[in-house]
């Protein structure tokens, strides 16, 4: 593993600003490299099914009124002189979501098979998808997009609810803090996968979109693209990317695998090279 030079990034990862042409550096393949017409792409997105769409719908709407509330609370107790304590916890959660994005990110892409009971299937598919059919994700409406993550956010969503319910006003101006540094967490984990999906948009997103990109407030495209060399062994976090380059100069995901495959022999994307070598 290591930092990917622009030469590797050209050559080895599809232009997703022309799809079409994704094997241009590879004039002698008899198979599609990525996209929609690879045959592994084509039988992971098959897999979608009705019951995967409930419920990630159910989760939408159980995060979204969770988040409505929770942040109503948080303003009928805002204290604008606590603000330099706020601040600190708001950009913290964002930095958390960063990293979480990266943990997720990283085991499943690296460990699990698409054939486990349960989450095979219904969290691991995608992400098999995703690498040989990267654009996959921006044909994808916002449910598709987001559900799971959704999902993840509402344990921490319904205890920050119940306590704004059941404690009096001196305790939860007592844990404010944390509940703000809980919801941003929340707040970008949710959408995470929203920001994923415009790094790899490159037709017809807002400027403001653009700009927060441009800003590194969110993941940019061309930061994203150094992950989707193969074997996407880097660069795992996908919320705003902040933590891609401290967590490469210490080999941090790099260290992980080598202590995972001397317990257990397994080999990290051994899954995903099988999914990217179907013909």
């Amino acid at each position: 593993m290591g930092l990917k030079s622009e030469d590797e990034i050209l050559h080895n990862s599809m232009t997703e600003d022309d799809p079409n042409s994704n094997i241009q550096f590879n004039k002698a393949a008899k198979q599609t490299r990525w996209g929609p017409r690879h045959a592994g792409a084509k039988e992971l997105a098959s897999q979608y099914t009705a019951g995967k769409r409930l419920q990630e719908v159910a989760c939408f709407y159980v995060t979204v009124i969770l988040m409505a509330f929770n942040g109503i609370q948080l303003l009928r107790y805002f204290e604008i002189e606590n603000w330099y304590y706020i601040l600190p916890a708001a950009l913290l959660g964002i930095l958390s979501a960063d990293f979480f994005s990266g943990l997720v990110h990283w085991g499943a892409d690296s460990w699990g098979s698409v054939d486990l009971p349960i989450i095979g299937k219904a969290f691991i598919r995608p992400f098999r998808e995703h690498h040989i059919d990267p654009t996959s994700i921006t044909r994808h409406d916002f449910i598709e997009t987001n559900g799971d993550n959704f999902a993840v956010t509402i344990p921490a969503l319904a205890n920050m609810a119940f306590k704004f319910l059941t404690y009096s006003p001196e305790e939860i101006i007592a844990t404010y803090n944390w509940e703000c540094f809980v919801y941003l967490l929340a707040f970008f984990v949710s959408l995470t996968n929203q920001f994923h999906k415009w790094s790899h948009t490159y037709f017809g997103l807002p400027r403001y979109i653009t700009l927060l990109q441009d800003l590194h407030i969110i993941l940019p495209r061309k930061h994203h693209r150094i992950h989707h060399v193969a074997p996407h062994e880097t660069y795992f976090c996908i919320t705003t990317g902040w933590l891609n380059y401290p967590l490469e100069i210490i080999r941090f995901w790099t260290t992980l695998e080598n202590i995972i495959e001397s317990l257990t022999g397994h080999k990290p994307r051994d899954d995903d090279l099988k999914w990217a070598s179907k013909s």
